[in-house]
């Protein structure tokens, strides 16, 4: 499939409107999440489906459409969604994505649209999400179950914050310095966590992130 040629059919709306549509997006959402009369997810996945429909920016309408996704399930009480990446899942599936996009976003405006195009796409894109997390976490749990519990500890810690510190892993277990040092050091040369920085601007993270 040329992906080029479904995404050029989008018809996205005009400048004059543009400001509009976008409020009553925004004010759908709102009384949508107060009133309750939909799934979050539904919600998250119309809300999405309409703001690139809208397509307000000039660019980067896609790229802020994953980071709204992001904070609106987060807010809606998907906490897990920072630790798996949803864009990559939809970018190994990019042209199931403008598929999906064109044929719901060409219904919007009428009578009738037809949103299970769209809402198959993004409810399978965020069960293939989940999928690889749950995958994710029981390598860790694999990975870490005979560490010692310190170690252990630091690399939850690393993983839970993004990155850490020396400081950092003394104020969040009660180990002394030169201990959590020790521990740190193993953990770098075993190729689990990667260092950066050097003297007190030292901070480590898991492998693989940055």
């Amino acid at each position: 499939m040329d992906i080029e040629q479904v995404a050029i059919v989008f018809e996205t709306a005009t400048p004059f409107d543009t400001p509009r549509l976008t409020q009553e997006l925004v004010d759908w959402l709102r009384y949508t999440r107060d009133k309750n009369p939909l799934h979050p997810l539904l919600i998250v996945a119309i809300f999405i489906v309409v703001f690139l429909e809208i397509h307000p920016l000039e660019d980067g309408n896609s790229h802020l459409s994953r980071i709204l996704t992001t904070l609106l399930m987060m807010q809606l009480g998907y906490s897990y969604v920072p630790y798996s990446s949803l864009e990559s899942i939809i970018e190994q599936n990019i042209a199931g994505y403008y598929l999906a996009l064109r044929q719901t976003q060409s219904t919007i405006r009428t009578e009738s649209p037809n949103w299970q195009p769209w809402l198959v796409f993004f409810l399978s894109s965020l069960c293939s999400q989940v999928k690889r997390l749950s995958e994710k976490v029981e390598s860790e749990k694999l990975f870490t179950q005979h560490l010692p519990k310190l170690s252990a500890d630091l690399m939850a810690l690393a993983r839970e914050q993004g990155r850490i510190t020396t400081q950092i892993a003394e104020q969040n277990t009660g180990a002394n310095r030169a201990t959590i040092r020790a521990h740190l050091i193993k953990l770098v040369k075993d190729g689990r966590l990667e260092k950066h920085g050097a003297g007190r601007g030292t901070w480590y993270v898991t492998v693989g992130e940055k």
